[in-house]
């Protein structure tokens, strides 16, 4: 890799004098409706002086970092009417909220989308009076924003959503802009390394903005206090090319910067253009060191610059509300009035309160505003994937139900078909554990991307691939999310207890699919799946810090309508579960399944009935036959994940051969949110329907996958829910062989027969012999695994029906 030194802006910009006028225009125009925002609620065009009651009785947003915002706004606005570039404008700082407003307001888009905040006085004022208002507006860019795929409250995801916007789309810029406090975030630090897995070929380029204003909300941001040279060597090792843009400080003529932009702007667009023409062109060799731009400039910069004799603009005082006294205070309502008057309002907008006819030359047209750009609205542009029958991956069953087979080796066959068939819509995403989880029959189709240095002795490992594998799942989710926020298709791979590293991250995706839902404009998009393997019950050999199953009590908390979590029993099972999440639109999928030679229960046929029911009786597992109404089995055998369904079908096998007279009944549950009722989830069993699977009345011993109070949490309300006794993580792990890691837990078959002597009225008492007979089964089987380091033979050579 070629080592540039760090560029500074030219002193000279070829944007001529009138460009930057209007340029500077724009922008005051949107510093203007910015303030506007977060102070009025009436006299929107300052027609007289401020007065109290013109002002919000709560005065809430963030003034600090929008000034910045909007000068990058304004810039790119040049740049796209220019060159006609598609440009995606990502804002990391979440809480310039109302500087991305104003743009699009200033764009018509705003006004295009929500007809009641029309291009004139009414409208701006309503513009005004809903932000961060009940009934309003957020004031961060929510999905509410035209133009926005990324919130920004919770701030270290920009930078992966920008990359993740640009995969295999070679004609789209995403320039991100990233506050200096969120570059202190982990994720975000990590997010840097996204250029390594940047094809210059067939993905887009990402241009990172880093403002550096100096200060979060009450104290100086690292990076903008760390020597300049030791700035740009953190960002060259990172394999950028830094261009330095500064100004703005001590009163210094807002001119000199938008100079010094507008130079930085067409440097890195020039080497945008001549990195991607060289790579398409294959003259590129080398892996490209892209442009980068850091913007110095004062925190709330043309704000006031003291209030009460302390300073305000540069500081960290300007973060939020820098006159927050406006409506008691007089002097400060005056120094509202004339910090909005700076600006030159009645120059920027006309008698009917529209922006000016002159700034109509800086505003892009149509779909070329950044504010209506279609991916920014991926549902708008994303196709449906071509799914080839997943049928013809099927394993072939046997009716003694003693198939076994490695279920996502069999999903990883038919995922090669999806790559192969959807070579620029669908990714698979994962933390160096595609071949880990099973999944390596992708790499037949594909490879994975690596931007970096290639060894000789690497293996699926080439400048293009449809796999991305770095070892932060911080960062490969919000590439994802990217992606799919920009009309693709995806699928995320993790061992099921580090999928927590990106509980917030879920959290944060959710919440944004909860509020576009609520969003006429906003189409749909694809569903986010998560396949968690190498799961709790079969990391014996990692450990307890790779053993937990809380991710799904964390999904289920979230909106019904936005969660599924399906625990496949099998391979076919599996099949069914996946082919049916990759065609969802605006949810979350939860696919637990593990990757271990694993029985495979169910044909085809009847993994995707069970699938489509989601939850069923196992006539075949159990002794009750076919279901009578009015006529209960004596005990229910409920089961939810692989591990837990194979320990509850041999505890029924067991039941059968040492208790024929015993009459039971199994049942699998693989949509877990079918617990639910009816009224609370779409996928919920409504009473009747639950109840003929349960019964009213007999005892339930239900072996969960997860955490046994998710199972109560879910059920309550049944009419049952007394007599459920649910098994599942007791949060009791180690180093240890797969049945003594069942038995640590208590979901082993052993004890489940147990349960039943002890839960089904009088048996334990007719049978104590048998209660004698599995407790030293337990015991015999802890021994011979401490002493052998393996299961008991007759544990691991076990088949149903023998």
């Amino acid at each position: 890799m070629s080592d540039h030194s760090a560029s500074p802006a030219a002193p000279a910009s070829p944007a001529t004098p009138d460009e930057l006028e209007l340029v500077d225009a724009w922008w005051r125009a949107a510093n203007y409706l910015t303030v506007g925002q977060i102070y009025l609620r009436e006299n929107a065009l300052l027609t007289r002086p401020i007065a109290r009651d013109d002002i919000k009785p709560r005065l809430l947003g963030h003034w600090g970092t929008s000034p910045a915002l909007s000068l990058v706004y304004a810039h790119l606005n040049r740049v796209i009417r220019r060159d006609d570039r598609d440009l995606l404008y990502v804002c990391g700082p979440g809480h310039g909220g109302p500087a991305m407003v104003a743009n699009t307001w200033l764009e018509g888009t705003y006004s295009e989308l929500f007809p009641d905040v029309s291009l004139d006085a009414t409208g701006m004022e309503r513009l005004f009076r809903q932000f961060s208002s009940p009934g309003g507006i957020p004031s961060h860019a929510a999905p509410e924003t035209p133009g926005s795929i990324n919130e920004g409250g919770e701030l270290g995801y920009s930078l992966s959503h920008a990359y993740g916007a640009v995969l295999d789309d070679p004609d789209l810029v995403a320039v991100c802009v990233i506050g200096d406090g969120e570059a202190e975030t982990g994720p975000l630090a990590t997010s840097w390394h996204a250029n390594k897995l940047l094809d210059a070929v067939h993905d887009g380029a990402v241009l990172p903005i880093l403002n550096l204003n100096g200060y979060k909300i009450a104290n100086p941001t690292i990076l903008a206090r760390i020597p300049e040279g030791e700035l740009l060597e953190l960002f060259r090792g990172y394999g950028y090319q830094p261009i330095v843009v500064s100004g703005g400080f001590d009163g210094e003529d807002p001119m000199v910067v938008h100079r010094q932009m507008a130079a930085a702007l067409d440097e890195s667009f020039r080497r945008i253009d001549e990195i991607q023409r060289e790579a398409r062109s294959g003259d590129g060799v080398e892996r490209p060191r892209w442009p980068m731009i850091v913007l110095r400039s004062p925190k709330g910069w043309t704000g006031p610059r003291e209030v009460d004799g302390k300073k305000v603009e540069g500081t960290w005082r300007a973060h939020q509300v820098p006159l927050s006294g406006v409506r008691e205070n007089d002097e400060h309502r005056e120094q509202l009035d004339a910090w909005m008057r700076s600006y030159g309002a009645e120059g920027l907008f006309d008698e009917s309160g529209a922006p000016a006819a002159f700034l109509d030359a800086l505003r892009p047209r149509g779909e070329k505003r950044m504010s209506a750009i279609p991916v920014s609205n991926g549902g708008l542009v994303r196709r449906d994937l071509s799914l080839t029958d997943h049928r013809a991956h099927a394993v072939e069953t046997s009716d003694d139900r003693r198939t076994t087979a490695e279920a996502t080796r069999v999903l990883g066959r038919w995922l090669a078909d999806v790559v192969r068939d959807n070579p620029e819509t669908f990714r698979l995403f994962g933390p160096d554990e595609t071949v880990s989880n099973r999944l390596d029959p992708v790499f037949d189709v594909t490879d994975r991307v690596w931007a970096a240095d290639i060894e000789p002795d690497d293996e699926h490992v080439a400048r293009s691939g449809r796999v991305m594998e770095v070892l932060s799942e911080h960062l490969l989710h919000g590439l994802m999310e990217g992606y799919l926020l920009t009309g693709r298709h995806g699928l995320l791979n993790t061992y099921e207890a580090f999928v927590h590293i990106v509980d917030s991250m879920f959290n944060q995706h959710a919440k944004w699919l909860e509020s576009a839902a609520e969003i006429e404009w906003r189409a749909p998009i694809s569903g986010f799946t998560y396949l968690l393997s190498s799961h709790v019950w079969r990391q014996d050999h990692n450990g307890f810090s790779h053993q937990d199953p809380g991710f799904l009590d964390v999904v289920v908390n979230k909106q019904a309508h936005l969660v599924r979590i399906y625990l496949a029993p099998d391979a076919n099972t599996l099949l069914a579960v996946a082919d049916h999440a990759l065609r969802t639109t605006d949810v979350v999928n939860v696919i637990v399944a593990g990757k271990q030679e694993a029985p495979a229960w169910l044909s085809l046929e009847e993994a995707e009935a069970h699938v489509a029911a989601g939850a069923g009786i196992w006539e075949w597992a159990g002794t009750e036959g076919t279901p009578v109404e009015g006529v209960d089995p004596d005990v229910v055998l409920a089961c939810a994940g692989d591990v837990p369904t194979l320990e509850t079908v041999a505890a029924a096998d067991i039941l059968a051969q040492r208790l024929p007279q015993l009459v039971t009944r199994v049942v699998n549950v693989v949509d877990l949110m079918r617990l639910q009722d009816a009224r609370e989830h779409s996928h919920g069993l409504t009473s009747d329907d639950f109840d003929a699977l349960f019964t009213t009345s007999a005892p339930v011993v239900f072996d969960f996958h997860g955490y046994p109070s998710l199972v109560h949490q879910l059920t309550y309300r049944r009419t049952n829910h007394d007599s459920m006794h649910v098994r599942g993580f007791q949060e009791k792990g180690t180093t240890t062989t797969p049945f003594d890691m069942a038995m640590l837990n208590d979901i082993d078959r052993f004890r489940l027969v147990l349960d039943v002597l002890h839960r089904v009225p009088g048996l334990a008492d007719e049978h104590p012999e048998l209660v004698a007979e599995f407790e030293a089964k337990r015991e015999e089987a802890r021994a011979y695994a401490y002493e052998h380091g393996e299961d008991l033979p007759e544990v691991v050579e076990w088949e149903f029906g023998r």
